[in-house]
């Protein structure tokens, strides 16, 4: 099936000058990201061009070009040049692919110096690279940068600033909280407000950086050597990009020094980032609960959406893999790491920040001595037959897979329940009842979160009724082969808030009929047993984060039919289309509150057969004293395929349908 999308719009963003010393293409990446939004790019092409980008590594750029769906894009992307003809040779391919790579996008005209760039774009944003500071992102969205001077200040601002994307909403009492923990094994602990509960270095690109890597195993190397320690109550991890880098860690001498603070490989992949970040210590989950507190992340993943990192921690900084470990030792966020000590080494002296960071000519060493191109040839020449137990998997040659009605992991999903040979003409909707009204940024982890299974969630019960034990539920991200589990983690993030379940935080809802509040699950059950279609009220920004299917799958297997916002996110609109759910996007101005719309109405949808890419059509709202508002909302097919997908139900009725008729 072929992909269909718009000629996009190309916004250029030139690069000029250096970074300075001590900031790092992880800062960087989050500045661009920071800047973006503002701009905003949801949708365009970003390349990045300019005497600057003749500056940057590979790896620097690759950490830029895959914050794109964090800034927005549809892509960010640097041509390819010389350098990246080094990452080739560097990652132990041929001499002869490389001058077949130069030849080709040279006689295509595709190969760049970054020299007399005549090239037009649908705009030029400039950056100029010595101004990119050490920073953070956070506490809520990768784009809320904070410069590292300004931390200590932001954080506390953020305690006490209204409930949103930048606060917290509480009280200047909270920062008087002094809890002392002791764990099981004897080590105790002071706690906090800002408390650092998880510094993990983890990512698919920074974790993939050799200058940012080895920068972090070189500061961890000073700080053990000053006799600097991580506070007890900090949970530690490093989750490497792939093997390379813990052999260039290894080769270093530099992986030692991370693991006597803590920084021990825990796998290779996605991991905190994702929410697979564990469970806290008892001693310390029960701290905070207990107490109420609020306590921090820091990690040097892509995202840090609010409930994403861990159900206990409601503010996420993201970082570059030095200042993690750098936050790991100070252990709290409320600290001004330009000014205050980190720690004290043996002698009681105080240890500053610029005592254990590393310079740019030591990290450079360390990349030359180490990364090598056998380094990547000895560890991808077994990438396929390295894992014994995955390769031990029996399976057999059937074209259908064989589904275990007792499995809780995987499950037959009823997709394809009750469909017609034919697809049915597309007709107005009618007597549609909101299960959901948000604010703005609602992200993909909102809707369908990736991370631990809460006990009494309704994914947790139902896995409590297949006798799972809690210690074996594992993650919504890795039971996403069940859709009985992914249905009841829709919209049940810990911390989404829907305006017409007021006083709540969670996925609950008000189910108009009998006016009860209920779990967000349990109303679309009951709706769907008298037949009645489901529409989400939205904000600004509707879908944005993770590209997750399931953020789709999830309400169309629900009973959602329209999803009516001020603006989505480019993925997430196109899988609501590609799931037959219909996304509606209010006029220029216009919005649920402007309409009046409370969420008690019903709707009405006048859309018909011959509905076209990006039509404005008309909705009616009834209220329950009869009166009727009537707007106009533009359909957000984007292309004709678009209207192909929605009145197949799919594209996967789509493609069915057409396997059927061959």
């Amino acid at each position: 099936q072929p992909s269909y999308f718009p000629v996009p719009e190309v916004v250029g963003v030139k690069f000029t000058g250096l970074l300075s010393a001590g900031a790092t293409a992880t800062d960087l990446a989050l500045r661009v990201t920071n800047l973006l939004r503002q701009k905003g790019v949801v949708g365009k092409f970003v390349e990045f061009f300019g005497d600057g980008v003749k500056n940057l590594s590979l790896a620097d750029r690759a950490t830029v070009a895959n914050m794109a769906p964090e800034y927005g894009a549809t892509c960010g992307f640097f041509p390819v040049d010389e350098e990246t003809l080094k990452y080739m040779e560097l990652s132990g391919r041929t001499q002869e692919h490389i001058n077949l790579v130069k030849t080709y996008l040279t006689k295509n005209g595709l190969f760049n110096q970054y020299e007399n760039n005549d090239t037009v774009y649908t705009d030029v944003i400039e950056l100029d690279l010595s101004t990119v500071q050490a920073s953070l992102s956070g506490p809520k969205r990768p784009q809320d940068l904070i410069s590292l001077v300004d931390m200590k200040e932001e954080f506390v601002k953020s305690i006490t600033a209204p409930v949103g994307n930048q606060g917290h909403g509480l009280s200047e009492e909270v920062f008087d909280k002094s809890i002392d923990v002791t764990l099981a094994d004897g080590r105790s602990s002071k706690m906090e407000t800002g408390s650092i509960a998880i510094a993990s270095i983890t990512s698919c690109t920074n974790t993939s950086n050799p200058s940012v890597m080895l920068g972090a195993g070189l500061l961890a190397k000073k700080a053990v050597e000053k006799g600097l320690q991580v506070p007890a109550h900090v949970k530690t991890s490093l989750a490497p990009g792939s093997k390379v880098v813990s052999g260039y860690l290894r080769d270093a001498g530099l992986q030692q020094y991370l693991d006597k603070l803590g920084f021990q490989i825990v796998g290779y992949g996605c991991a905190t980032c994702i929410g697979n970040s564990g469970s806290l210590l008892p001693e310390i989950a029960t701290a905070i609960t207990e107490n109420d507190l609020l306590v921090t992340s820091v990690l040097s993943g892509n995202r840090n959406f609010e409930g994403r990192i861990h159900s206990l921690v409601k503010a996420n900084y993201l970082a570059s893999p030095p200042l993690v470990v750098a936050y790991a030792l100070a252990g709290n966020v409320n600290i001004d790491l330009t000014k205050d000590p980190i720690g004290h080494d043996a002698k009681g002296n105080a240890v500053y920040l610029k005592d254990i960071w590393p310079s740019k000519e030591e990290v450079y060493e360390a990349v030359e001595r180490t990364v090598k191109p056998e380094l990547f040839r000895k560890e991808y020449e077994k990438v396929y037959n390295n894992n014994e137990m995955w390769n031990e998997i029996k399976v057999d040659d059937s074209k259908l897979y064989e589904f275990d009605e007792d499995s809780t992991y995987i499950q037959k999903p009823d997709f394809f329940a009750d469909m017609s040979k034919e697809p049915e003409a597309i007709d107005k909707l009618s007597d549609l009842r909101v299960i959901a009204k948000f604010g703005d940024s609602i992200t993909t982890d909102h809707i369908s979160p990736a991370g631990a299974i809460g006990k009494n969630s309704p994914a947790g019960q139902y896995l409590l009724d297949k006798g799972i034990k809690v210690s074996q539920f594992n993650t919504y991200g890795s039971r996403r082969g069940n859709h009985e589990v992914m249905m009841r983690g829709t919209f049940a993030n810990i911390r989404i808030r829907n305006i017409i379940a007021p006083g709540t935080e969670g996925g609950y809802t008000t189910y108009y009929p009998t006016g009860e509040l209920t779990t967000i699950f349990d109303a679309c059950m009951k709706y769907k047993e008298s037949g009645t279609g489901l529409v989400v009220l939205a904000g600004k920004d509707y879908g944005m984060g993770s590209s997750r299917d399931w953020a789709a799958k999830g309400p169309s297997l629900l009973g959602v039919k329209v999803v009516i916002a001020e603006s989505y996110e480019r993925i997430h609109r196109s899988n609501l289309v590609m799931m037959g759910i219909l996304p509606l996007q209010y006029l220029d101005g216009e919005t649920a509150d402007s309409l009046g719309l409370t969420g008690e109405e019903t709707f009405e949808v006048l859309i018909d057969d011959n509905v076209r890419p990006r039509e404005v059509i008309t909705v009616i709202a009834k209220a329950k004293d009869g009166s009727r508002t009537e707007f106009k909302a533009r359909a957000r097919f984007d292309s004709e395929v678009d209207v192909d997908y929605y009145r197949h139900g799919g594209i996967l009725q789509m493609v069915l349908r057409e396997k059927i008729a061959e």
